[in-house]
């Protein structure tokens, strides 16, 4: 096959999209956790397994960035680099492999020989900021212009899909709960931030939105449930949804038979439930009865109001990131981590402390008493698949 009619050329530069890189290596395990961590670096990931699968994927749309994870059968190897060089491949490569190989090195080389742009060996075990250091030059340095994606389209291509970042217990460092969050994987720009597809409330699309969040957010579940781990999880949807019964109806019928499933918790944000507290008691039981709990969210000083809501069924309190943030140091944002506490202990609910993303911050809202923490000092949310694996695992936090 002739490389040159493979590929349809494109400048990085000019395109202000996510990069692509494909990975090549035998192991299906190796692939997986590859392609998650470039995703997790800005990268739209393809895997391969051996030289022959290159093809296709350089004749679609050219990577950025080849990634090779050198083996024992250095032929297979050498064949990859033979393939990119007949396809006359203008990107970046990187070896991953043992420093002190020989197989490593000769493979290093000969990439070189063959006029391949090879980038410096990432030696194994690494760390994911020595892989990120290797790669920062493929990223674009300026943030890419709004790329308003319709709704209709991502949904029709089944583009949505959501990712899932854990509660976590302070005291024994486990997930307990888990909150879904809608992304958008564009096949041209990647991960798109919901700012960019999300409908404004009031449009008739928004209802489409919620249903499918409701539908995946109980498939999910049942996927964890599979790992023997029915936790608990939370949907963010808007209050206005709330208020149709057919709306509600249909999602208590989406909500799963099994024993282990108590409820399914709905995150609304505090602001949308100021005024009316008659209103929004009679909701709030009745979705009670429906096995669906209400989560308020991202709560700070207006806290206080909330005690008109006593008695009603609140399920949880979060306190807003900007409030957890640096309650460490800052005498009046943990005085206010601690009212709002009291509010949640008041009302019967369970108080959540979210953006916790420091060890002087993790130390602090446990002395104050919070049920749970969230925050990127656990990880970042993370697609299903990933946060499965980790219902098995021990947390660590970082030092």
């Amino acid at each position: 096959m002739d490389g040159t009619a493979l590929i349809g050329r494109r400048s990085f530069g000019l395109r202000r999209v996510a990069p692509r890189v494909t990975i090549v290596d035998r192991k299906p395990y190796v692939r997986t956790f590859l392609a998650e961590t470039f995703e997790e670096l800005g990268f739209i990931p393809e895997c391969c397994s051996k030289a022959r699968d290159l093809f296709p994927a350089l004749s679609a749309v050219e990577p950025d960035l080849v990634v090779i994870v050198v083996s024992d059968d250095a032929e297979a190897t050498l064949d990859v680099l033979k393939v990119l060089a007949t396809a006359l491949f203008r990107g970046r490569i990187m070896l991953i492999g043992s420093q002190s190989a020989t197989a490593t090195t000769c493979t290093q080389d000969h990439g070189e020989q063959l006029g391949l742009t090879m980038l410096p060996l990432l030696p194994t075990p690494f760390r994911s900021a020595d892989l990120s250091r290797r790669v920062a030059p493929l990223l674009p340095t300026e943030p890419p212009p709004p790329l308003p994606v319709d709704f209709v389209e991502a949904l029709g291509n089944n583009w949505l899909e959501l990712w899932y970042h854990p509660k976590i217990d302070p005291r024994a460092l486990r997930p307990l709960a888990v909150e879904a969050l809608i992304r958008l994987r564009h096949p041209s720009w990647g991960i798109v931030p919901p700012a960019h597809f999300l409908p404004q409330q009031g449009d008739p699309h928004f209802r489409a939105l919620s249903g499918f969040v409701v539908m995946k957010a109980m498939a999910d579940w049942r996927y964890f449930a599979s790992y023997g781990a029915p936790i608990e999880l939370a949907i963010n949807l808007p209050a206005a949804v709330l208020t149709d019964p057919e709306f509600v109806e249909r999602m208590r019928w989406q909500l799963p038979g099994d024993p282990a499933f108590r409820r399914l918790l709905v995150e609304v944000d505090s602001s949308e439930l100021a005024g009316d507290f008659t209103s929004i008691r009679e909701i709030v039981r009745a979705l009670a009865d429906r096995r669906i709990g209400i989560s308020i969210d991202n709560l700070g000083a207006e806290c206080s109001s909330l005690l008109g809501l006593e008695g009603c069924p609140i399920a949880e309190l979060k306190v807003a990131r900007a409030v957890v943030q640096g309650c460490a140091e800052n005498r009046l944002k943990r005085a206010l981590c601690a009212t709002i506490l009291d509010t949640a202990r008041h009302l019967g609910a369970r108080a959540v402390a979210e953006g916790v993303e420091t060890r002087a911050d993790l130390a602090a809202v446990r002395e104050i008493g919070f049920d749970l923490v969230q925050g990127f000092l656990f990880g970042k949310p993370m697609i299903a698949r990933k946060f499965a694996r980790i219902l098995r695992l021990p947390l660590s936090v970082p030092g």
